[in-house]
Order: C-alpha cells, then sequence, then structure tokens
C-alpha cells in the first residue's frame, strides 16, 4: 500500500482537502494528514481522523508516540507528498528552506520522494512576483505543481487561484503513483 502525507494549509479550500483524502483513502491508499495552525482554524483535525483512520499531524512538540522524532519517521514512510491547498505562506516558507512547523519540516525531511504542490489563493496573491519566484524557484529544485483554475474565488474576485478540481487532484497523484 502507498503512503500519501496530505498536507493542508490555512487556505480557504482547505475543506476540499477532506475530499481529497476520503477519496484517496477510499482507493487504496494509506493516507495521514498533517495541519498547519491556520488550517485547524477552517477544519478539525477530526475530519481527516475520520476520513483516514489515521492519526492527524500538527504539533512539532506534541509526542505522538514514544521513540519516534514524528516529522522523521512521517517523511521516512511517505511515498508521495501532497500539498494541497497550499497558500503564499506555505510555498514561500518551502522555497526558502523555512521549516517552523509541522507541514515545512515535514516537507524538509523528505528525500527522493515527489511533492506535489496545488497553490490557492487570491489572484493577485498568486500573481504576485514573489510567488511566482517561489513557485520557479520550487520548479527547478523538481517540486510538482498542480495549477490553480480560474473561477469566482472566496472573497468575490474573478480570476485564477482557486483549487484545481479535486478530481484532477486525485488523478494526478494516482497516475504518479503507479508508475
Amino acid at each position: 500500500m502507498k503512503n500519501v502525507l496530505l498536507c493542508v494549509t490555512g487556505s480557504i479550500a482547505a475543506y476540499k482537502a477532506a475530499d481529497i483524502a476520503n477519496r484517496l483513502t477510499k482507493d487504496g491508499y494509506h493516507v495521514e494528514a498533517v495541519m498547519t495552525e491556520s488550517a485547524q482554524e477552517l477544519i478539525t483535525p477530526l475530519t481527516f481522523r475520520t476520513l483516514t483512520k489515521n492519526r492527524v499531524y500538527s504539533n512539532m512538540f506534541q509526542e505522538y508516540e514514544p521513540d519516534k522524532v514524528e516529522h522523521i519517521s512521517l517523511a521516512k514512510k511517505t511515498d508521495l507528498c501532497l500539498i494541497a491547498p497550499a497558500t503564499a505562506n506555505i510555498i514561500g516558507k518551502i522555497a526558502n528552506g523555512i521549516a517552523d512547523d509541522m507541514v515545512t519540516t515535514v516537507v524538509m525531511a523528505l528525500k527522493d520522494v515527489p511533492v506535489y504542490i496545488c497553490p490557492a489563493m487570491n489572484t493577485n496573491m498568486y500573481e504576485n512576483p514573489i510567488v511566482q519566484r517561489n513557485i520557479k524557484t520550487l520548479s527547478e529544485l523538481g517540486y510538482y505543481f498542480i495549477e490553480p483554475k480560474s473561477s469566482y474565488l472566496a472573497c468575490g474576485d474573478l480570476g485564477k487561484g482557486a483549487l484545481a478540481d479535486v478530481e484532477l487532484i486525485v488523478e494526478t497523484v494516482e497516475q504518479h503513483l503507479k508508475k
């Protein structure tokens, strides 16, 4: 069974990550969720624990299992990491090597593991030259991106920045894992 690490960040699209977790779990993948503090303001860890039947990780300093360094343990058993939704903040942190929460420390500990990043943010944020530079940097380093779509956004704006369709995200992940 392939292990998918689903990293959920503080975009309003975080509720769609529950559908991603549910679909991947039903398709036979072992899914573990890692959440930022901001993500937990939008959706609860209980949702992911219920859908995946697995523990949800969020606190770098909580002892989940005795004698384990959780971010290293998670990184070692991951076959694919999916960051959905990915905020401008998390993209910037990863692009600049900042590891100050459970999501970023696990991502920094991954080695030879594909990381798919699914941006979700306001159009102006997505098109910001700094965000685009961070995306370019990560792409050059071998990170994969599933582009956001154009849609009406939570703020009422129309433009590119909405999380890609759940079906596309799940299909992309499953195709990669079947290689």
